[in-house]
């Protein structure tokens, strides 16, 4: 063939019916011909064909984004010549665009070093480097899976570099922003009822009160705090481990690699990607995974204990608290005629369980690294992949279908104040602890109202207007009140 190609203009797709054969250092196999993938995908197919479960396409895209940088790197260093660096890179432009999504068939239950689908994407991107440069698919000429797509890597450095940038741009692009959202969701009803007062609870028993405003920053804090959390795992995930190749020593990646590669993916999404200072721990460890996933966890808490109490709070329509009026999004039962449930509620806490699940599963595989490599990767970056995912949907949701179409029932909340016994609390200075419980216990044991309980028992109405205020007890809960 030539020693120079060009580029041509050829739709993505394979106009081609039944098998084609395509060749490994296995020997010969037959390829579903109209496919881009090759030999080392199909054996995949069939020796880890367990569940349903395949690798998340947004770790395929972003493996577009470490090749590109590759072949943009060894381009700039000589070690690929134009045409065939240019065709590399358009071919993982269109993986880094989804529009090969439909290439990346492979199972997350496959060898620990994500090595099938490190190959699956060197051949997806070689068979269509071929094609645009006029070439036999399958061929491995003029471009090469291995040797050409591959250059400088090992699926031992490839695959972990892959995960830290899917992971870093999933947390950053999609998950923040969902989580910030509902923050000023919440934020905004809490300014909007700050001075509401409501009876507290604790123990799940009647306390002192605070105001509505305040219940709702406390959940706000939670989620702010949980999120700096999550974030100060983003340097970790910012560390690659591309121009380590197999053991972490660089062996067969040219000298420079490492900074370079990581540069150019820095560059490519905008992400400031360096490269991971120990190669050794890089690949023999998952530490910024299994610290990113306890964000994510940490996340998890927090939403649980918000959708929680709103459950609790909206509970009724007339047997509950009945405190909050939640949005009706769609009938609660298939026999009880006008019920409605707190879906949005129960949504999030499934997912919390589902996060704090994922989670345990990403802390035992990342404890399994044996000498120079971790081989549990493909169920890390799933579990942590799905964890994201599930909670940048389920905060969307549960703001828009829940947080933002909340109201107060203010008759419930009047209620349950002039009914509240433990307002009795602003009463020790006046009258010490003892009595005041005696009060209490009254008020209780003869169903009286406190009021009634106290001047029963001796206290001017005079001492109880002025401590017993519901107004005057709340006080801020916050800095600088």
């Amino acid at each position: 063939m030539n020693d120079t190609f060009t580029i041509r203009d050829i739709p993505i797709g394979v106009n081609a019916e039944g098998v084609r054969v395509e060749a490994d250092s296995m020997g010969k196999i037959g390829v579903p011909a109209q496919h881009y993938w090759g030999a080392q995908t199909q054996r995949s197919l069939v020796h880890f064909s367990i569940g349903r479960d395949v690798m998340p396409i947004e770790l395929c895209r972003a493996y577009g984004v470490v090749k590109k940088a590759a072949a943009l790197v060894n381009l700039a260093e000589d070690r690929l010549p134009q045409w065939k660096a240019d065709a590399i890179v358009r071919a993982c432009d269109e993986v880094i665009e989804g529009r090969l999504d439909s290439e990346f068939p492979l199972f997350v239950w496959q060898t620990g070093s994500g090595t099938q689908t490190n190959m699956n994407t060197n051949e997806v991107i070689a068979n269509r480097a071929i094609q645009l440069l006029g070439g036999e698919i399958g061929s491995k000429k003029p471009v090469h899976p291995n040797d050409d797509v591959n250059m400088g890597q090992s699926s031992n450095d490839s695959f972990p570099t892959t995960m830290h940038v899917v992971t870093l741009l999933e947390i950053e692009n999609t998950l923040i922003p969902r989580i910030e959202a509902l923050v000023g969701a919440i934020r905004s009803k809490s300014e909007q009822w700050m001075d509401v007062v409501k009876v507290g609870r604790t123990h799940l028993q009647d306390a002192v009160p605070l105001t509505v405003g305040q219940e709702w920053s406390g959940w706000a804090q939670q989620l702010e705090d949980a999120l700096d959390a999550l974030k100060a795992s983003i340097p970790g995930l910012a560390q690659l481990a591309a121009g380590g190749t197999a053991v972490g020593t660089g062996l067969n990646a040219p000298s420079g690699f490492s900074r370079a590669i990581a540069a150019k993916i820095a560059e490519l999404t905008g992400k400031p990607f360096v490269t991971a200072p120990n190669k050794f721990a890089a690949l023999g460890g998952l530490d910024a995974m299994v610290r990113a996933s306890a964000g994510l966890r940490g996340l998890a808490v927090v939403l649980m204990k918000i959708a929680n109490d709103m459950r609790w709070l909206g509970s009724g329509p007339r047997c509950g608290l009945g405190e909050l009026h939640l949005p009706e999004n769609e009938p609660g039962s298939s026999i009880m005629p006008g019920k409605v449930n707190p879906t949005q509620c129960e949504a999030m806490v499934m997912i919390a369980t589902q996060v704090m699940g994922n989670d345990a599963a990403v802390a035992f595989a990342g404890a399994q690294g044996n000498l120079e490599l971790n081989v549990m990767r493909p169920v890390v970056v799933s579990n942590v992949l799905h964890a994201i995912r599930i909670l940048a949907d389920g905060c969307h949701n549960f703001r828009i279908f829940s947080v933002d179409g909340t109201t107060l029932n203010e008759k419930n909340l009047q209620k349950y104040i002039e009914d509240s016994v433990m307002l009795v609390t602003a009463l020790n200075p006046a009258v010490g602890y003892d009595k005041a419980a005696a009060i209490a216990h009254r008020a209780m044991e003869k169903g009286e109202t406190l009021r009634e309980a106290a001047l029963a028992s001796g206290v001017d109405e005079e001492t109880f207007n002025r401590y017993v205020n519901p107004k005057l007890m709340v006080g801020r809960g916050l800095e600088g009140a």
